[in-house]
């Protein structure tokens, strides 16, 4: 899968991001790291940050598209 299917849900979740980052870890189009700040995350655990990111992709997660995801999440704190 290419990133920007993904920049698109990630944008839609979170449309105040001042950060948003995809990068495909080894060129098979299954391995991400995402890196978003929000200030959605604003006094959520990184647990709950993880979460949301989560689900913003639970579509391509469920169906096997994503079979890695790392995560990295900043509020604006």
């Amino acid at each position: 899968m290419a990133t920007e299917p993904l920049q698109k849900l990630l944008e839609h979740a979170f449309p105040d991001a001042s950060e948003l980052r995809i990068e495909d870890r080894t060129g098979g189009g299954d391995h991400f790291q995402v890196t978003i700040a929000s200030p959605r995350f604003d006094g959520l655990t990184l647990l709950d940050q993880h979460r949301l990111v989560n689900e913003a992709l639970a579509d391509p997660l469920r169906d096997g598209t994503i079979h890695e995801l790392r995560i990295k999440t900043k509020g604006s704190e």
